[in-house]
């Protein structure tokens, strides 16, 4: 009776400690999502006490890009740009953008270096263990373009799924992903900037690229040549703040302020002053040290 009562209790004991396994001893269960932001507030933590860094990839028009004034001076802007203030403002802390290459937001998101990526990310599940996605703040879509020589070489994505053609995306993409998925018959080159895409094309290096909808339509404003030929299908579509993993305060709090600048208007004044600034005096890339 007493061996069977000790069988008992270590089978009760084995089992009670298979059960927390994989929880950890820090495992947060908070219910963030059910806080308002003034029970948020006190419970943020940032890279930089106070301030929220943002990491963006400043050559991806309307999203953020530079508008060039009448004196020539460059300024940070974009519906992008505008959301990291508005949500930097909501919070109650001091905006910190950090411009970089597209694939250097994702790996310095992924170090814990900054607090969030804004730089037209749409919710990729191949990206969830690097970052966790906020609530869809933007409906995009995805297209082909060409230049308006070639547009009548393609009807169709099968049209450009050649081995003669030379596909360009951008390094580290959803784009990238769509062109190896629906070309990869084709010569696909990934380049770091949209810009050099866009010159690429013009200079007749490219056959065609995919670019996310919006950005090609801005581009195309600028540069008559282009063609954005036709919508190529993609389920993930919408833009998403990247929120440093694990963050489930900060997540929470993103989320909330993306809600309000919904509600308020702000979201659709962020898009409409953007891609007004887009149609003007632009650069899209990384400054040099002399701007």
């Amino acid at each position: 009776m007493k061996k069977w009562i000790v069988l008992t209790l270590a089978l009760a004991l084995a089992l009670s400690l298979f059960a927390g396994c994989g929880k950890g001893a820090d495992a947060d269960e908070t219910d963030y999502a059910s806080m308002s932001i003034e029970e948020l507030k006190p419970l943020l933590k940032t890279v930089t006490d106070g301030k929220l860094t943002v990491a963006t990839s400043p050559d991806f028009a309307p999203y953020e890009f530079y508008s060039i004034d009448e004196n020539e001076n460059p300024t940070l802007v974009g519906f992008d740009i505008a959301l990291a203030q508005y949500i930097a403002d909501y919070l109650g802390l001091e905006l910190e953008i950090i411009p970089m290459d597209f694939d250097g937001t994702l790996s310095e998101l992924s170090a814990k270096k900054v607090d969030l990526v804004l730089s037209g990310y749409s919710p990729d599940p191949t990206r969830e263990d690097k970052m966790d996605f906020s609530d869809i703040y933007y409906v995009g879509g995805q297209s082909f373009v060409t230049v308006q020589d070639k547009a009548d070489s393609f009807s169709t994505l099968a049209d450009a799924n050649k081995a003669e053609y030379q596909i360009g995306a951008q390094l580290g993409s959803i784009q990238a992903d769509l062109a190896k998925e629906n070309t990869p018959d084709a010569d696909i080159v990934e380049l770091s900037k949209v810009t050099d895409i866009i010159a690429e094309l013009l200079s007749g290096k490219l056959d065609g690229a995919f670019i996310e909808t919006v950005v090609a339509e801005a581009y195309a404003k600028n540069y008559p040549e282009l063609c954005v030929k036709f919508d190529v299908p993609y389920e993930q579509e919408g833009s998403v703040v990247g929120v440093s993993k694990g963050n489930g305060a900060l997540l929470a709090a993103v989320n909330l302020a993306i809600a309000a600048a919904k509600e308020d208007g702000s979201m659709d004044e962020f898009v409409a002053e953007a891609n007004t600034l887009a149609e003007g005096n632009t650069y899209e890339g990384l400054l040099d040290n002399q701007g």
